[in-house]
């Protein structure tokens, strides 16, 4: 096989692939910012704004599971543009739609429709410049891809603020199309091509659960992104909720925090890439960032009292530390054959995300035992040592050579 000659950091499949990130982020946090406001607009009630948010997010996340195999297996069997430009509209159709519901039910189905198309966004991408760019720039390009790309939540905070919550949810569908036009000047990545006509078998999910060390490296791939959606999608989303029961001086608004918790996870995205090409090392980086991360979670369960100002910098800080979901999808790009790339960078970040329903299952189990705030913080302990032992069992992938095939 043979790779094409390597692209810029600022190439348009680079600069192209932040930018459907970017939309894709914009959708997929769009529900955890204006989860209440939308959830009035249909008729329900703040306690029903929890149990039906928790539900609704819930259902998004298995969209995105089930959509991580559809979209991975069809980046290997047709190639990594079919896939972005598949996912795109379907994701931008269903946001559309979205701004029509008028039942939990109809949110739920749009929110999985969804869901299933924003699972094809970063895994494609992420193969792609990763197979276009040498092995020295991969990190650097694959974090500026996050980094540009996790500004979408910024901008959904904004949109948000300023319009009613059914616009947001045409913006989010109509910037879906606008970037439709530009993936017409995307080309396909050279290795896929190498393959594309070949008996090699491509897109076989199942070859992940044939073989032994395939299968090691693809669950350990798994549990090193669980503390992002640990952090986002509990103690962030229900950051209003955490709120209340810390007894804080003010109403946390959610969507603001899930907000400054992007800001922050853009900018660690952005500085991931750099740090592990600093210190030669995907590993020892994403170590750094789970010390943070640690750190922040210990910060978040001991504001009692405290206020929503400081509410709002520790979502940062858990932000800014959970900033290494670049650097983990690239890392299960890397641990891969071209013939198996996409369905795994594309699964993985997808399997991490429908882990999310059953992190909320294993928190909503130990609240009657425990306490709303103990039951989340053990959650969180058990998230946290499965995942640093996996960065611990797992293989260094810094400068691999991604030329090859699975057999």
């Amino acid at each position: 096989m043979q790779q094409n000659k390597s692209i810029g950091l600022f190439s348009i499949p680079v600069i192209v692939a932040a930018l459907g990130y970017f939309v894709d982020i914009y959708d997929l946090l769009l529900f955890s910012i204006i989860r209440v406001k939308s959830l009035k607009g249909i008729g329900l009630t703040d306690a029903l704004c929890d149990t039906e948010g928790k539900f609704i997010i819930s259902i998004q996340m298995y969209g995105l599971l089930l959509g991580g195999i559809l979209w991975g297996v069809l980046g290997d069997k047709k190639g990594r543009l079919s896939v972005l430009f598949g996912s795109i509209i379907l994701y931008s159709l269903a946001n559309i739609a979205n701004g029509f519901v008028q039942t939990v039910d109809q949110y739920a189905l749009a929110r999985f429709i969804a869901g299933i198309g924003l699972a094809g966004e970063l895994g494609a991408g992420i193969t792609l410049v990763s197979e276009l760019i040498s092995k020295e720039k991969r990190g650097k390009a694959t974090s500026i891809v996050a980094g540009v790309g996790l500004t979408g939540a910024i901008a959904a905070y904004f949109v948000a603020h300023s319009f009613d919550w059914r616009i947001c949810y045409y913006v989010g569908g109509g910037l879906g199309l606008c970037l439709l036009l530009l993936r017409i000047s995307v080309f396909e990545s050279g290795m896929y091509h190498s393959i594309r006509n070949t008996k090699v078998q491509k897109g076989n999910f199942f070859m992940f659960f044939t073989n032994g060390k395939r299968f090691k490296k693809y669950m350990l791939a798994i549990f090193i992104g669980l503390p992002t959606w640990y952090v986002i999608g509990i103690l962030i989303t229900f950051s209003k909720e955490f709120g209340e029961h810390f007894g804080i001086n003010g109403v946390v608004d959610s969507g603001k925090a899930v907000m400054l918790a992007y800001v922050a996870i853009s900018i660690g995205d952005l500085l991931i890439g750099f740090i592990s090409n600093w210190l030669k090392s995907r590993k020892k980086a994403l170590f750094i960032f789970y010390a943070i991360t640690i750190f922040s979670i210990v910060l978040f369960f001991y504001q009692a009292n405290g206020t929503v100002s400081e509410m709002y910098a520790i979502c940062m800080l858990m932000g800014f530390g959970t900033g290494f979901w670049a650097l983990f999808v690239t890392m299960a790009a890397e641990h891969f054959g071209t013939n198996l790339r996409a369905t795994a960078a594309t699964t993985v970040p997808n399997m991490v995300r429908g882990s999310l329903p059953l992190i909320i299952i294993l928190f909503k189990s130990l609240n009657p035992g425990f306490g709303y705030i103990t039951a989340a913080a053990i959650t969180g302990a058990i998230v946290m040592i499965i995942s640093t032992a996996a960065v611990f069992m797992t293989d260094e992938t810094f400068g691999k050579d991604l030329d090859f095939i699975e057999e």
